[in-house]
């Protein structure tokens, strides 16, 4: 409890109490601006893009992962780890090189009429980056601790690989992969480092709430920065409360059953 109100409850009891020093009026004011709400349909959209990527193609790594056995493994299973240990103002500068109308992939995307770097793209790709491990790591082991026997007694009552998956397999990891898509999400509201790089940072068109916090706290505007920082703070809280009530839901009907 000591460590909790050190680290989480204090510095969450700040900011309420900061924004509360000017008052309900500028509150709403601020996060009503014109400038907040486009950062805020810019933020949670690219969050929502990167967690949709990040659901598939991180269930997709789990399973290789877990499921194959090839060479070269053991440094791919590495590799999942690196935008943990990579300084994200890094990352932001290696995908902004790669995705660059001069960059590796750039150079073939924007011509075909699907620039990445400095647009909303651009911005769910950086998100995506450094989310996708949350999904990779939450469902491995579930994945790990699944019985064989299930799939072996799904495919002798002659049900196709799809049908295995879908009933027998998927409903067994579900809790863990809505887990890991939800700290993805949670984790890309606050994504900065490695999005300014990529983002290109235009108002109204890929500046990120994130980076709108950054300027009103170089304006000295604390009460306008922490109004934005608190209405992130309750995005990311609804979901984690949502994502726990729908594990609820799903371990009760699987007790029921």
């Amino acid at each position: 409890m000591f460590y909790l109100t050190l680290i989480v409850l204090l510095p969450i009891a700040a900011l309420i109490l900061k924004t509360t020093d000017a008052g309900f009026m500028r509150f709403w004011e601020v996060v009503t601006s014109p400038r907040a709400l486009a950062s805020f349909r810019i933020t949670i959209g690219a969050a929502l893009m990167a967690t949709a990527f990040s659901a598939v193609y991180g269930l997709l790594m789990a399973w290789i992962l877990t499921r194959y056995r090839f060479p070269g493994r053991r440094i791919l299973d590495a590799l999942m780890d690196l935008p943990f240990a990579l300084p994200t103002s890094v990352a932001g500068i290696a995908l902004t090189a790669l995705f660059a109308g001069n960059g590796w992939f750039g150079r073939f995307l924007e011509p075909a009429g699907f620039p990445v770097a400095y647009s909303i793209a651009g911005v769910a790709v950086a998100m995506a980056f450094t989310s996708v491990p949350f999904v990779v790591r939450t469902v491995q082991p579930v994945i790990e601790e699944l019985k064989p026997e299930l799939e072996e007694s799904a495919a002798t009552l002659g049900a196709w690989q799809w049908q295995t998956f879908r009933r027998t397999i998927y409903p067994a990891i579900f809790p863990a992969h809505l887990a890991g898509c939800t700290m993805a999400f949670s984790r890309s509201l606050g994504e900065f480092g490695a999005v300014i790089f990529i983002a290109g940072n235009l108002p109204f068109e890929t500046e990120i709430a994130a980076l709108l916090i950054f300027i009103r706290l170089e304006e000295y505007d604390y009460p306008a920065a922490a109004s934005i920082a608190i209405v992130l703070l309750a995005v990311a809280f609804v979901t984690l409360l949502t994502t726990n009530a729908i594990q609820s839901w799903r371990l009760r009907r699987v007790v029921k059953d």
